[in-house]
């Protein structure tokens, strides 16, 4: 007969046997790798806010700026006229942005690697702000077009200054959607390329041919245009940071594209009009159809010769 001890001592038994690690000569099994869900990374609070607060500045900067061009003739209203646009785009841009219309997610392949289990592949999907890229499609040129007319630079490079300024913002676009790192970096490289020969037409033929507008004009061009290029290289910085690489949240790239568009936009315009003001020689008579249309074309007026 077995005593409640002996059964006790053959449990405990037992029990230290099995809890003792045996060794096989197969490979242990493999923990089982669950799927990892697409994962998105989206504007948050502090970026909404952000959008709301910059589009009502380009509101008011662009108010400030038609107040501005009132006591100044049609004829004398080209800076005024320029860099009101900028700021009106740039709202209408904000507000898209700010109400969620504009906007849509850029997806592409990604995968976390381990050690002792085989990588894991999930989709990456990151928002993206088209709305940005129309603003600057539009605001750029013009912004070009003030430091143009400021310099004295010809039609034919203001114009393939624009150009140029135009396919860089399209590549941004265009990379911004992409897929694969060949598509992402390879329009990245196309817009730096572009963005080189912007530099060429303005900044350096300019330097060139202001100089035959006086020392006052030409220190105005030289400040203007370092405070531009500077605040334009940020740009392409950035985007390789945050839309390039996903190393920052949509909300610091929100945050880090206000700041830039605030100095680049209502300050340079300010900074602009106000030297207009102070410096005869910055200014642009046009008369003909911008100061007087075409109301007094063809009439037959005394004096003239037939």
């Amino acid at each position: 007969m077995i005593h409640h001890d002996q059964v006790a001592e053959m449990l405990y038994g037992y029990a230290a046997t099995a809890a003792k690690p045996t060794h096989t000569s197969g490979p242990g099994p493999i923990p089982t790798v669950i799927p990892t869900p697409p994962q998105y990374q989206e504007i948050g609070e502090t970026g909404h806010r952000t959008l709301w607060v910059v589009f009502a500045l380009m509101v008011l900067s662009s108010g400030l700026f038609s107040l501005m061009s009132w006591n100044v003739p049609v004829s004398k209203r080209l800076y005024h006229v320029i860099t009101t646009l900028i700021t009106i785009t740039a709202s209408l841009s904000y507000f898209a942005m700010a109400s969620g219309h504009a906007t849509s997610f850029s997806c592409s392949p990604a995968k976390d690697h381990h050690k002792h289990v085989p990588d894991v592949g999930y989709t990456e999907c990151r928002q993206v702000f088209w709305a940005r890229y129309v603003d600057w499609a539009i605001t750029t040129p013009l912004l070009l077009l003030d430091l143009s007319l400021l310099a004295g630079i010809d039609g034919a490079h203001t114009l393939m200054a624009v150009v140029a300024d135009v396919i860089m913002v399209l590549s941004g676009l265009f990379a911004s959607q992409g897929n694969t790192p060949t598509q992402r970096w390879g329009w990245y490289a196309i817009g730096c390329v572009s963005y080189l020969f912007v530099i060429w037409h303005v900044a350096l033929h300019g330097a060139r041919t202001v100089t035959a507008k006086g020392r006052g004009v030409t220190r105005l061009f030289s400040s203007l245009a370092l405070f531009t290029f500077v605040l334009w290289t940020a740009y392409p910085i950035i985007w390789g940071i945050a839309d390039g690489a996903h190393k920052t949240t949509v909300d610091t790239e929100i945050l880090i594209y206000a700041v830039l568009d605030i100095l680049a936009k209502p300050v340079f315009g300010l900074w602009l009009l106000f030297s207009n003001r102070a410096l005869a020689e910055t200014n642009v008579d046009v008369g003909g159809w911008w100061s007087h249309g075409l109301g007094a074309e063809g009439r037959i007026r005394i004096g003239d010769e037939e």
